[in-house]
């Protein structure tokens, strides 16, 4: 049995998205605990965003396509400075670490906007 058929889920697209941001929403409660609970405070809003969102689209909620719309926005404000002053800061001394930080917030800003777009072409799916 697969996990399209235990979540219910009709748009296996829209499961991917969920999926997504349930990964993200860990992403960014490890970088809070890993801060002690010091990180600034969008990190803790965008991990629970993150979580209710995936929540929203695994049931093809209404509300779930606010959320995405909110979170696209608030995830894109806060990674897109972030990979700016990252990239240059490391322009003559690159390394691996930088690199992978770079090519993830690349691709994680890539995958909101994929997912911003998708459910917003298909709110009318969503109950």
């Amino acid at each position: 049995m697969s996990l399209k058929s235990k979540l219910k889920v009709e748009n296996s697209v829209v499961l991917a998205f969920s999926i997504f941001h349930a990964i993200a929403g860990v992403a960014w409660a490890a970088i809070l605990v890993a801060s002690n609970l010091i990180a600034p405070p969008h990190i803790a809003v965008l991990a629970f965003l993150s979580f209710i969102t995936a929540y929203g689209l695994i049931q093809m909620r209404k509300w779930a396509v606010l959320l995405t719309t909110i979170s696209f926005f608030l995830g894109t404000a806060g990674t897109v400075p972030v990979l700016y002053s990252s990239v240059n800061s490391q322009t003559f001394s690159p390394n691996l670490g930088a690199l992978l930080f770079n090519v993830s917030l690349i691709l994680y800003v890539v995958l909101l906007l994929f997912g911003f777009v998708y459910v917003a072409a298909k709110r009318e799916d969503f109950e």
